[in-house]
């Protein structure tokens, strides 16, 4: 919206004139050009820092080849519709547990304040080329009804599938991460199958690393700094171990997409560890012995 400011002591005469001038159409084709001019350029520049900027110098991302989706299985992508009605690739989600159970971030339903900002039946989950829709009423977030805001620790979703997938869609197994010391470093693999707004694949692996397991906060989980690279999209992503085990699931990057040094501090990525309460909820929901 084009404001025009006059000084206090303008003649009345000056403001009339430049609301005339304004009715013009050549002055208003001329505001128009300009104005697209300039949201163009901020396009291009947005467009020019986020199409493959990764976070941290050292991007190893690589695209997903079809030896690792047979290797992580489970992994899908939550798609949803936009306000405008626009289908898009919204984040990573994972088919866990058995053939109608899928685990996702919090985050793509409920903002930071748990409200509700996208209801679970404008998306859909998409794995081995199959579209699955979600019972809404199904959905739990791992937020307590106490808490009063959504934490890295909680930013989890469970929903189950109106349909279950076929037999040759294999789910991935509930996690196990008994074995993961607090205050340990750990080398990992981050798949995302939603890809990242800030590389041109549409889904990667990376080798990367975890510099700590931080102890348990909400919900007895603990979070976990990493240093894989991420982008907008990349949310739901698995961290699984060298040897091709799921221990955990990306939730944030402070300062996302923007390109610093890893810090164990300012700029690192977080993902929380499936235990807990939500490791407690994946077995309940798939009826899995304790």
């Amino acid at each position: 919206m084009l404001k025009v400011l006059t000084p206090r002591n303008s003649a009345t005469y000056g403001r009339q004139a430049v609301l005339l001038s304004l009715r013009s159409p050549g002055v208003r084709r001329a505001i128009v050009l300009v104005a697209l001019m300039l949201v163009s350029g901020s396009l291009a520049h947005f467009g020019a820092q986020t199409a493959h900027a990764a976070l941290y110098s050292d991007d190893r991302r690589q695209a997903i080849t079809e030896a690792d989706v047979n290797r992580f299985a489970g992994a899908g992508v939550l798609m949803c519709y936009s306000d405008y009605g626009t289908l898009e690739r919204a984040a990573a989600a994972w088919l866990i547990g058995s053939h109608d159970l899928v685990v996702m971030n919090a985050h793509n339903f409920v903002d930071r304040r748990l409200v509700p900002t996208h209801p679970v039946t404008n998306c859909f989950f998409r794995i081995a080329g199959g579209d699955y829709y979600f019972d809404e009423d199904s959905l739990r977030i791992g937020a307590s009804v106490e808490s009063k805001g959504l934490h890295i620790t909680d930013d989890w979703a469970l929903a189950r599938l109106l349909q279950p997938t076929p037999e040759t869609v294999k789910p991935q197994p509930a996690p196990d991460v008994s074995n993961i010391i607090t205050g340990a470093r750990l080398k990992v693999v981050m798949v995302s199958p939603a890809g990242h707004s800030n590389t041109r694949l549409p889904a990667t692996t990376e080798s990367c690393d975890v510099y700590r397991v931080d102890e348990p906060t909400e919900g007895h989980v603990r979070r976990v700094r990493h240093d894989c690279n991420d982008g907008y999209g990349g949310s739901g992503s698995g961290l699984f171990t060298e040897d091709g085990r799921l221990i955990a699931m990306h939730s944030a990057s402070l300062d996302m997409n923007q390109k610093r040094p890893f810090d164990i501090e300012t700029h690192y990525g977080s993902a929380m560890l499936f235990e807990g309460e939500l490791a407690e909820a994946i077995r309940d929901a798939a009826s899995i012995p304790r």
